[in-house]
């Protein structure tokens, strides 16, 4: 029968199905829907004839009966970066469990303009996208995610704070607009908080602190929290501002603070901490060729756990965020906006940010203060 029905590879439609079944076309479209109006018989009935005539639902079919695309767009920075992968990897996973595709844009995190911007939302309007995602790492991609006129729920990741604050870049948008959008981000602060912890544990009262690039949002409130943190616990902490999450950078401002203080007799900090672990790796060279040991003369901590971290010589000390679950979490806000899910339980939020948890991986270059 299924094969008379697909002569010359024609493809069977909803009708075909029904009359197979002996139900109607609507009852069809409910069961492929994933309605819940239709019995546990009639639903076996038609899923037997889907499966002997080959049907597969079109999607521009859907769209039509349905007004929605089952298609989410997400734009993002950061692609020369081990998270953002992790977090479109798990956005991409969720949408297809739940029957919907993620077509994706990535752009330059620092050169995004806002006409780019909104160039890419009105290609993904053409599409008919039901809903946006928006990872912005860095304050020009926050602004223009918020700036950008979309009738669709928006759902932005990013952290809590940069030069925008998320509260100032909501306030951007229509009321109306504001109504249909969810922030979600990584909780930096319990993140430096646990570093902190460690570091003060060990007996660290003066820090080095490796900044990451300012535009970035991840290093801004990365910085805030652990400048709070040192003013609450009494730690001596001076930055090293880079303009860069490169290891080469940190090598370089980590040889030049050495020849400094081989020059000036000087005492060199009792920690290094990074905002990045690559990052940290410059710094470990840099130490390395100095004949500074990790952790006996200086400990050293990161942050990102990239792969091999737990491979450096010694292992790196350093914080694990949950860049999977950052995309779960960025994914079920976008079923809650589009009425298909519950309302999404964070562990916590500030400033309007629902917050994912990262994990202290304590490994081997953390250790006490050496006794001089």
């Amino acid at each position: 029968m299924a094969g008379k029905r697909n002569a010359g590879n024609k493809r069977p439609s909803m009708f075909e199905v029904a009359k197979l079944a002996g139900v109607s076309h609507q009852t069809v479209s409910r069961v492929i829907n994933h309605s819940p109006d239709v019995s546990d018989a009639t639903r076996e009935k038609v899923q037997k004839a889907i499966d002997q005539l080959g049907y597969r639902p079109s999607n521009s079919a859907r769209a039509l009966a349905s007004h929605r695309s089952r298609t989410i767009g997400l734009i993002a920075g950061g692609q020369h970066f081990y998270g953002p992968i992790s977090t479109i990897s798990a956005i991409e996973t969720m949408a297809r469990q739940h029957g919907l595709f993620v077509t994706v844009s990535m752009v330059h995190e620092a050169l995004c303009s806002q006409e780019e911007f909104d160039d890419l939302c009105r290609t993904f309007d053409e599409m008919n996208v039901d809903a946006f995602i928006f990872l912005t790492p860095t304050d020009v991609m926050f602004s223009a995610a918020c700036r950008t006129r979309i009738a669709q729920p928006r759902v932005i990741v990013t952290s809590t704070h940069g030069g925008i604050d998320v509260q100032d870049g909501l306030r951007l948008m229509k009321s109306a607009d504001r109504r249909r959008v969810s922030v979600v981000g990584m909780d930096q602060w319990s993140a430096m908080a646990d570093v902190m912890h460690l570091v003060v544990e060990y007996g660290h009262r003066s820090v080095l602190y490796f900044a990451g690039p300012k535009e970035w949002r991840d290093a801004a409130t990365r910085l805030l929290a652990w400048n709070k943190l040192c003013a609450a616990n009494a730690v001596n902490s001076v930055t090293v501002q880079c303009e860069t999450w490169e290891s080469s950078e940190a090598y370089g401002k980590m040889n030049h603070i050495l020849d400094n203080i081989g020059r000036t007799g000087g005492n060199l900090p009792t920690c290094m901490v990074c905002a990045n672990d690559s990052q940290a790796v410059g710094v470990a060279r840099a130490l390395h060729e100095h004949g500074v040991r990790i952790p006996q003369d200086v400990s050293l901590v990161g942050f990102d756990d990239m792969p091999a971290m737990d491979n450096m010589f010694p292992p790196l000390t350093t914080v694990r965020p949950g860049f999977e679950q950052l995309g779960v979490a960025a994914m079920r806000e976008t079923l809650y906006l589009l009425g298909a899910g519950e309302e999404n339980s964070f562990g916590s939020s500030q400033h309007g940010v629902g917050l994912v948890s990262a994990q202290m991986v304590n490994r081997s270059s953390l250790g006490p203060v050496r006794r001089r």
